[in-house]
């Protein structure tokens, strides 16, 4: 028998502190919860139930989709449509926003998501994860528009992410600090494990794609030449590096123990008009305000995230998050550029 507290409770005993709370919000977040079990129950079958692979298809961004994307997206969908918590939702794999359905309650928040955030992983077995985040719709009447989605990231009522690894774990915040919780398989549970989670201000670690390293600006290729230096360049220390091309499993790791991960602008973006390469509602967004409420920073290396006026749904960023006093150093590198 568990002694610990479960990710229900806990999302109660916060709701306790809220005045005026009606749980609305709380059983908002429980459907989220229970579409990630749903989906760790996918990914860890994967092809004992045939949903690996490529679905043959693209999504908006034109990147092949997965078997995985689509079904977990679907997952998302069907779990938060009925309750009658939202207004509408919004996903990395649609062109366009989804309203709840007429004949459906419609109710006050905003859920967007990427389902599978690093779904490429998925054929090698390669931790992969889902990010979501929560808004209030700022719009009058029963069926929202793009519009009411394009928020600033500090308008966010609560992010979080599910890593499907070893073990599946819920990192939330709902502005108040960030917290782990990690599924319990025999009662179906996510439990609290990592109260109160923090970045440790300095680290020598750092994620980057260094086969774009031809494409970066001079503030990044700076910053990394410095690193990749180590004890005999002007930082006098060794660093590591890492890359798991899974934004989660990124972020978690900083979360557990420092670092620094980079998806910066590049030469080869700006030639193709690009904006960046993450998306800002989906993923950049969320996890600028897990980082930030667990002492990091976020920022696209001139402006921080999640200040930033979204003006398309699929808007794209330059990312550059984690450990305090190495991202700062990275602004500090751009502002000198």
């Amino acid at each position: 028998m568990h002694n610990g507290t479960s990710l229900t409770q806990f999302i109660i005993e916060e709701q306790r502190h809220i005045e005026g709370a009606t749980g609305d919000f709380t059983s908002l977040l429980n459907d989220v919860v229970t579409a990630c079990k749903v989906i760790s129950n996918m990914v860890n079958q994967g092809d004992l139930i045939g949903v690996l692979g490529s679905a043959g298809s693209e999504n908006v961004q034109g990147e092949t989709q997965k078997k995985l994307d689509i079904l977990t997206n679907d997952v998302f969908i069907r779990s938060n449509e009925w309750a009658g918590h939202l207004a509408a939702m919004a996903s990395e794999e649609m062109e366009e926003i989804y309203p709840i359905p007429d004949g459906k309650p419609r109710g006050k928040y905003l859920l967007t998501f990427d389902p599978l955030d690093g779904s490429s992983n998925t054929d090698v077995n390669v931790s992969v994860g889902t990010i979501f985040s929560i808004l209030k719709t700022n719009e009058e009447g029963d069926t929202p528009s793009e519009k009411a989605f394009l928020q600033p990231g500090t308008e966010q009522v609560a992010a979080g992410y599910a890593l499907y690894g070893p073990s599946t774990m819920m990192v939330l915040t709902t502005g108040k600090g960030v917290n782990g919780f990690t599924l319990d398989q025999n009662i179906g549970e996510f439990m609290l494990t990592h109260p109160n989670m923090s970045i440790p201000e300095d680290t020598r670690e750092f994620a980057i794609n260094s086969s774009n390293q031809r494409h970066w600006e001079a503030p990044v290729q700076r910053y990394v030449d410095e690193a990749l230096a180590g004890k005999t360049g002007t930082r006098g220390e060794d660093f590591n590096m890492r890359w798991i091309a899974s934004m989660v499993a990124e972020v978690h790791r900083i979360l557990i123990r420092g670092g620094v991960f980079l998806y910066p602008m590049d030469e080869k973006m700006r030639a193709n008009e690009a904006t960046g390469k993450l998306r800002l509602l989906y993923e950049a967004n969320p996890m600028s305000m897990i980082i930030e409420q667990a002492g990091g920073v976020s920022s696209t290396g001139r402006e921080r995230i999640m200040e930033l006026q979204p003006e398309r749904l699929h808007q794209r960023v330059p990312v550059i998050l984690g450990s305090k006093n190495e991202v700062e150093r990275i602004i500090g590198y751009h502002n000198e550029d």
